[in-house]
């Protein structure tokens, strides 16, 4: 499931979150992060308990892009422990962002 971010609860759902987090910085104009989505869709529902996934609309959301220096999107980025750890720029692969947020993700549970 992904949850859909605001300047004002990213900090309680981001910065504090026990999990990990990828975080989607997208916009409705934005072809790309269109293309991306599903991707993005399927990361959460794959992850699920491991990573927590999150939406933030830049046109919505200033403050929060601004923190993050968000100047192209879509912009992936991966937060752990409240510290950003990663970033991926673009329309890009399922397999290149599961590379990026493998490392961060806890051992899966047995």
């Amino acid at each position: 499931m992904e949850l859909q971010l605001s300047d004002e609860n990213f900090q309680k759902e981001v910065i504090e979150s026990e999990l990990p987090v990828l975080v989607d910085f997208w916009a409705e104009w934005c072809m790309p992060c269109r293309a991306v989505a599903s991707t993005v869709t399927q990361i959460a529902e794959e992850f699920e308990g491991r990573l927590k996934v999150c939406k933030v609309n830049v046109d919505n959301n200033p403050k929060t892009a601004s923190a993050y220096q968000i100047v192209s999107i879509p912009t992936l980025i991966i937060i752990k422990n409240g510290q950003k750890m990663d970033q991926i720029v673009g329309n890009v692969s399922k397999d290149f962002i599961e590379e990026k947020i493998r490392p961060f993700l806890d051992s899966k549970p047995e």
